[in-house]
């Protein structure tokens, strides 16, 4: 499946793509939402273990099955759509942890195609904050934008590096950025 209106905007945590989605949302365009904080807020709530503390390899297997939910809750697109993260970042966590079967999550990956241009936050450490359920230090958010770079390269993918600036200002460089 390919889904060319469908953007993803990655990075490692708490790099600000969560704060440029909203700020796309509010001049009108459709996002969906990151779903692993969706999950690690379903599972603190029911008391579930598929969290990134505690059950990493289920918590991938969630991610990945979420995502490709949503991949599919939004496709096809005939306008374009704002996914925090995608397909590829299960992928990348996979690698982070170590995780030694990751055949399933790089066929989702050649399966579920996003836009060919990826939106990537690099690590900020001015604008960087923990909270329950980001739990990483800023050496870790590093590493994670690193990998994450690295598997969307590997997919085939083309990395536009988001400014360092205010959201309004990323979101243009977006619109910008959508088709050559």
């Amino acid at each position: 499946m390919e889904n060319p209106n469908l953007y993803v905007i990655t990075g490692g945590p708490g790099s600000g793509k969560t704060t440029v989605l909203a700020e796309l949302e509010r001049q009108g365009f459709r996002c969906a939402p990151e779903v692993a904080r969706q999950i690690i807020q379903e599972q603190m709530r029911n008391r579930g273990s598929a969290l990134p503390w505690k059950d990493r390899e289920r918590f991938t297997q969630l991610m990945l099955a979420w995502s490709i939910d949503s991949y599919q809750q939004h496709s096809p697109a005939a306008t374009p759509i704002f996914s925090d993260r995608g397909i590829p970042d299960s992928l990348s966590y996979a690698h982070l942890i170590g995780l030694e079967d990751k055949q399933f999550l790089q066929s989702a990956c050649n399966q579920y195609r996003y836009a060919s241009r990826v939106f990537v936050a690099p690590p900020w450490e001015q604008i960087y904050e923990t909270d329950n359920e980001r739990k990483q230090d800023f050496d870790e958010a590093v590493r994670t934008w690193r990998q994450i770079s690295q598997t969307y390269q590997e997919c085939g993918y083309t990395l536009v590096e988001l400014p360092k600036t205010a959201p309004k200002l990323r979101a243009e460089f977006i619109l910008a950025h959508l088709k050559p």
